[in-house]
Formats: structure tokens, C-alpha cells, sequence
């Protein structure tokens, strides 16, 4: 009710001040009415103004600022497709009463000429005030939406309809994540991530553990919320498998040694899981893990992979790593190698390196895996790639099969709910897509809390 009465009350004063020339050209008394009270009312509209373009939730109890101000964005577009309706019609009836006295009195066309500029001053202050809010915090419209939306702009019609698509996108987006702030604060004190054994959350190839750009996306957050202690596992972007594992163990003896934790829980994604998995035979670090989970991890190699290398001329694939390699030392990585990592997916690499990296039999081995059905289910680039992965390699995530993916004693096959899919990258919350059926942090936090129950 509250919420009624504060929209109904900002809808009045922006149709107000929109429409101060009007209201003061239909008094009786127009040419008595003094500059002195024009002024007056003018300062008054122009403070309640600023008021709903600056706070127009009041004091709005959602959780985080971002937000807060995304839903102060929503609710200033929401007030704009009003009050523009609203002041159309009034700036119609307005020209239409005093267009008869236009001929007799110059003035006449100065008032209409000053409602419309006022009209049009105001609604885009409102318009731009909430459309600036939600470009800037809103996570799920991504860039596809910002462009288009710029793009309809222009088109009559055609802007309303995408405009009432943003709105409900970001207002989604509202919802949702008070909701799941709601969860989480519920159950802070249950702390049902906080596992015996700390998280080693291990990234995939061609990828970096980046301070302000987590490769894990939100789950990081969402997983320490609930009582998680997480760590990276920092090895270089690309790299041979046993190279890589050599990174990580020298990470994990480092973690255990610092902290005194005795073992720690690894999830790897991708290519990571390949590593970890050297890592703990090959490097003498499976007396320091507890659990491996792999995601969407290639086991198994992949043969699109292998193809493509056997058709793309030497030449070529030295010209694309040589580039590759120099970008990423600039980036950080002290010896990138480009052919090495992506060699070592293959199928027949992943053959050979099975046969000779046994599971050691005091860690605990689990997999995850999930897949698209289309290939529209995936962004770029994975959208390119499904087709191709699917032709050799089947049922896939735009990069992985699933069948590539199983490892360990338990698997874990995320079915695509509807008509999404979940890519290679939705699995990690790469993208921050909040996914219809599938709620990537969720799924960590419960996965992270089944570890807890069974003591790791």
C-alpha cells in the first residue's frame, strides 16, 4: 500500500511540473497571476523533482546498493511509460484548446511552445535518471540488450515494446537477487559451506585467476557467504597437463603449509580437472586432497579438437600460438604454451596420459557435467562450436561431451530445464546469467554443503 501511495504521489508531481505551463495558462486569472508565484511553484516542482529522481523508492529496504539502485532505475522507467502517456494526452488537449486564439495572440504559441519543451525537459530527466541506473548495475541484460534497446530507440512503437522488455528483465533481476539474499542471510549463522577441508576452485585453459575479474563468476561470493574458505588455484592459462599440475601442487603445498588445513577440497573446471588429477599422481599431492570434483572436465579428450589440429597447416597453428603466448605474457604468465595445452586435450593425449595417471585410492573422485541441446543455448563462441563438437564428439556443453566427463565414483548429469541449455561456460557462472531451472550458485552451495555432511 505504501508503495501505491509513494508511486501515485511521484506520478503527480512529475505530471505537475511536466505540465506547470498548462496548469498556469488555464487559470482564469492568468495575466493577474504574478512572476513571483510562477517562481515559487517552479522551486517547489523542481525540489519534489529532484527528490524522485534521486530517491524515488524512499527508504527502500533491499539488500545491496547495486540493487537498490537498479531497482530505483526500474521504478523511474516505470513512472516515465506513465506519465508520458499521461503527458501526450494532456499536451494534445492543451494545443487543441489554444490553438483557436493563436492567430489573435502571439503569446499563445509561446505557451504551447514552452509546455512542450517542459514536457519534454521533464520526461526525459525521468527517462534518463532510470535508464542510466540500469545500464550501469544491471548484471542480466548483458551487452546483446544494451545495444539493441539503443538500437530500437529510434523506432516509434518499437521502443515502447523494448523498453517494457528492459524493465522486466532488470526487474527480474531484482527480485531474484533479494531473494537470494533473503536465503542466505536466513541461514548465515548455519555457516553450511563451512567444510573441514578448505575449497580449491581451479580454472579451465585459456583462462587466468584475475583479482576484479573472477572466472568463477558470483559462486566465489555466494559460496564464502555460507561459511566457505576458498582459494584459487592460479596456475598459468596454458600449459601442458603435467606442467599445470606442477603449478598447482606447489599451490597446494603452499595453502596447507600456511594454514595448517592438513588437505583441501578441489573443484577444477575443464581443463583444470586434467591438472588437478596430474597433480595428485604425479606430484605426490594426494596425501594434501581430500575430494577432486571435476566439472565438465575432458577425460576422455576431445576428438574435434584433435581434428582441427590435424587439418589447420603447420604454419597456421604456430602463427595462432606464437600470438596467443605473447599477448598472455604480457598478461602475467611466465610461460604460456599455446600447443602444449590444447594438444593435451585431444582425445588420443588423454588416452595415453589415463593409462599412466591412476586414481590414488585415499581421494575421494566426482564429476559434473551438463550440456546444451541447441547450439544457440551457448554464447560466443560456444554457439560455433556445439555443431562441431556434436559431430564428432556427441551430446555436448559447446566444447566437452558428456560422455568425456564422467570420472570418479559419482557423476552428476545437469539436465537442461525448458528450452535453455547449460554451456561450458553457464557451469562456471561465466557469463553472471541468471539461468531459468538452473541456479548455478545455488547449486554450488549445495553441492559445497553435501562435502560438509560427509565430513570433508
Amino acid at each position: 500500500m505504501r508503495k501505491w501511495l509513494r508511486r501515485g504521489l511521484w506520478t503527480l508531481v512529475i505530471l505537475t511540473a511536466s505540465n506547470l505551463v498548462a496548469v498556469l495558462c488555464s487559470l482564469p486569472l492568468y495575466y493577474q497571476v504574478t512572476g513571483g508565484c510562477f517562481l515559487l511553484a517552479s522551486l517547489i516542482l523542481l525540489a519534489l523533482l529532484t527528490l524522485v529522481l534521486v530517491r524515488p523508492l524512499g527508504r527502500s529496504p533491499l539488500p545491496t546498493r547495486r540493487i537498490r539502485q537498479l531497482a530505483a532505475g526500474v521504478e523511474l522507467l516505470r513512472l516515465f511509460l506513465v506519465t508520458a502517456t499521461a503527458d501526450l494526452v494532456t499536451t494534445l488537449w492543451f494545443f487543441c484548446l489554444l490553438t483557436p486564439w493563436a492567430g489573435v495572440d502571439g503569446i499563445v504559441w509561446l505557451g504551447i511552445t514552452a509546455h512542450v519543451l517542459l514536457v519534454v525537459a521533464v520526461e526525459a530527466a525521468v527517462f534518463w535518471a532510470g535508464m542510466i541506473r540500469v545500464y550501469i548495475t544491471s548484471v542480466q541484460l548483458g551487452l546483446k540488450h544494451r545495444v539493441l534497446a539503443a538500437l530500437c530507440g529510434w523506432i516509434p512503437l518499437v521502443n515502447i515494446w523494448y523498453l517494457c522488455k528492459i524493465i522486466r528483465i532488470a526487474s527480474d533481476e531484482v527480485e531474484f537477487e533479494t531473494e537470494k539474499w533473503e536465503i542466505d542471510a536466513a541461514r548465515a549463522e548455519s555457516e553450511i559451506c563451512k567444510t573441514r577441508y578448505p575449497l580449491l576452485m581451479v580454472h579451465g585453459v585459456f583462462f587466468r585467476d584475475f583479482r576484479y575479474v573472477n572466472y568463477w563468476g558470483r559462486i566465489p561470493r555466494e559460496l564464502t557467504r555460507n561459511g566457505a574458505t576458498v582459494y584459487y588455484g592460479g596456475q598459468q592459462s596454458a600449459a601442458a597437463v603435467e606442467d599445470s599440475g606442477k603449478e598447482l601442487a606447489a599451490r597446494i603445498r603452499r595453502i596447507v603449509e600456511e594454514t595448517g588445513c592438513g588437505k583441501v577440497n578441489i573443484i577444477a573446471h575443464s581443463k583444470g580437472g586434467l591438472d588437478s588429477r596430474a597433480a595428485i599422481a604425479h606430484c605426490g599431492m594426494a596425501p594434501y586432497v581430500a575430494t577432486l570434483t571435476t566439472i565438465n572436465t575432458p577425460h576422455r579428450g576431445c576428438v574435434f579438437a584433435e581434428y582441427l589440429l590435424d587439418k589447420i597447416p603447420q604454419a597456421m597453428r604456430q602463427r595462432i600460438a606464437d600470438t596467443y603466448n605473447a599477448t598472455l605474457k604480457r598478461l602475467g604468465d611466465e610461460n604460456p604454451d599455446f600447443l602444449a595445452a590444447v594438444t593435451d586435450l585431444t582425445a588420443s593425449a588423454c588416452e595415453e596420459r589415463n593409462a599412466v595417471t591412476p586414481d590414488d585410492p585415499g581421494v575421494v573422485y566426482e564429476s559434473v557435467m551438463s550440456y546444451c541441446e541447441k547450439a544457440q543455448h551457448g554464447k560466443f563462441p560456444l554457439n560455433m562450436t556445439h555443431p562441431i563438437v556434436r559431430y564428432f564428439d556427441g551430446r555436448n556443453d559447446g566444447l566437452v561431451a558428456v560422455d568425456s566427463a564422467k570420472w570418479g565414483s559419482r557423476f552428476t548429469l545437469l539436465e537442461p530445464l525448458g528450452k535453455r541449455g547449460i554451456s561450458h561456460g553457464d557451469v562456471v557462472d561465466l557469463n553472471r546469467e541468471n539461468i531459468p531451472g538452473f541456479d548455478v550458485r545455488e547449486f554450488y552451495v549445495n553441492f559445497v554443503a553435501d562435502l560438509k555432511r560427509r565430513g570433508f
